[in-house]
């Protein structure tokens, strides 16, 4: 028998988080070597994965599954592809840099914030690992606790509201995902086996009606117009490792949800709605930029920004192309590292200055002459800048625009001025300009500090200059999945213009 690779991804940071129940809690220098150590070695899991996956096969790898709740025809079923493998690198990455940025930051209750984070690393492993419906739904549902936790123990002022109001909107929309799961599995042959139930015909109407009960998990979760108010609040509150984990993992299930329900399981009723997706996904593209322009607070101008950029993977989700696809996901990756990096950054001046607002700052590249590098290197990234992984992302996205629906990428395109102009002049007010006296003596960044952005630096720079490290594992399961997007013609339902099947 062989290893069980996944499981261990996934239930090792969760044992490692549980072990920090047994350190004093005066012993705060151990509980955080451990949990360095734990995201550490969750790290090389992963990096171990990467380097045994085979690109060449859009067949799920690592599988296991073995029987969980056999009256309910519930398995315990884990598998990966070239599109999932992307996003546990992603997640084991991001929580290491999360556990260094709150070595000092936080300070009150160490051990169970360490605990919360390993737990929701856990779970977030789980929902990209998981091919049965209902232990999807479990680790989907798993997440809300810790994040829930980080947010309203060790989040700002207003932390209650902003907890209650994430907590809500992403609850609504998981009920009703899990009442689409429940009609998938009286109509799919009673499984909850996902590569199963992509096998299957549904009529039309019957799309229709699981589409929206997906539509209003995934939708608040991306999050897109207009349920997206959530998370500006939610960003504003969390403590810095909560608005990167939010920034770089979390919201990018909302699009993976899509890409393993909707694309495959629905293809005749994502057909149909793709012109709607598309509209909305301009709408937040627009939206979200111009909203950033009025931003007086750091966080709240970096979360709005997410709205739009995000409004970019979904319509490159939509465009149903397998370069809008490729570059949806690899936006996804690109948005993750650039966003939460920025996150970072927010977090390490503000622990110096203990001010998000905008007009406090002044100066800074004068005084820390280091941090200004990295953020330069971060606006640069945002805005899509060739070179940086910024760019090739929003490229490809533009080019399947074009190729289906030409003013949806005339408009998304527009909109990269919008995006410029709040970037850069975000940065020519923090870092230009007279010194303000609030800004003299700040210490500059400190070697954890250094190590903590280097790695998203250095990711901006190779994505940017060698994409196909990461499109290469994406070419072959995202032509599988236009396949059986195109190729199920199951309902007869029209493609969208400039939109062929795959042969």
């Amino acid at each position: 028998m062989s290893m069980p690779l996944l499981s261990i991804l996934i239930f090792f940071p969760i044992l490692g988080g549980l072990s920090l129940l047994c350190v004093s809690r005066q012993h705060i220098a151990t509980i955080r070597t451990m949990a360095l150590l734990v995201s550490l070695v969750e790290l090389c899991l992963t990096l171990t994965l990467v380097l045994l996956f085979d690109r060449s096969t859009h067949e799920m790898q690592f599988v296991e599954q073995s029987p969980w709740i056999p009256a309910l025809h519930v398995n315990y079923s884990l598998g990966i592809d070239g599109i999932s493998i992307l996003f546990l690198l992603l997640t084991a990455l991001i929580i290491v840099l999360s556990v260094l940025v709150s070595w000092e930051s936080i300070g009150s209750k160490v051990a169970e914030f360490f605990i919360a984070m390993l737990l929701l690393e856990g779970a977030m492993m789980g929902v990209f690992c998981a091919t049965d419906c209902i232990l999807f739904y479990i680790f989907w549902e798993a997440m809300l606790i810790p994040m829930f936790l980080i947010i309203g123990i060790w989040g700002g002022p207003n932390r209650i509201y902003a907890t209650i109001k994430f907590f809500l909107y992403t609850l609504v929309g998981s009920l009703l995902m899990l009442v689409g799961i429940i009609i998938l599995y009286e109509y799919g042959g009673r499984t909850f086996d996902i590569r199963q139930l992509a096998e299957q015909a549904y009529p039309l109407k019957l799309q229709l009606v699981l589409f929206w009960a997906f539509f209003a998990a995934f939708a608040v979760k991306v999050p897109m117009w207009p349920v997206h108010t959530w998370l500006p609040d939610a960003h504003t509150e969390a403590p810095t490792a909560g608005s990167v984990i939010l920034a770089g993992v979390l919201i990018k299930m909302g699009a993976y949800g899509f890409l393993r329900f909707s694309l495959p399981i629905l293809p005749d009723a994502t057909q149909q709605m793709a012109l709607p997706m598309l509209v909305l996904s301009v709408i937040a593209i627009v939206y979200g930029a111009i909203i950033c322009l009025a931003q007086t607070d750091l966080k709240r101008l970096i979360a709005y920004s997410s709205v739009s950029h995000m409004g970019f993977v979904t319509l490159g989700l939509f465009v149903l192309n397998q370069r809008g696809l490729e570059g949806s996901i690899l936006q996804m990756i690109n948005h993750g590292i650039v966003t939460g990096a920025l996150f970072l950054a927010v977090g390490m001046v503000y622990k110096r200055t203990h001010t998000r607002e905008i007009a406090a700052y002044g100066g800074l590249a004068s005084v820390m002459p280091v941090y200004a590098g990295f953020f330069l290197l971060l606006t640069l990234a945002a805005v899509g800048l060739p070179g940086t992984n910024g760019f090739i992302g929003e490229f490809l996205i533009l080019l399947g625009g074009f190729e289906c629906q030409p003013w949806s990428a005339v408009i998304a395109a527009s909109s990269l001025i919008l995006g410029a102009w709040y970037m850069l002049w975000l940065y020519q007010r923090i870092f230009f300009g007279a010194v303000k006296a609030e800004m003299v003596g700040l210490a500059q960044l400190s070697p954890r500090e250094i190590i903590t952005l280097a790695p998203m630096a250095i990711l901006i720079l190779w994505i940017g200059l060698y994409p196909n490290g990461l499109l290469s594992f994406l070419h072959v399961p995202v032509a599988h999945l236009l396949n059986q997007v195109h190729g199920a013609g199951l309902s007869g339902a029209a493609l969208l213009p400039g939109v062929a099947p795959l042969p």
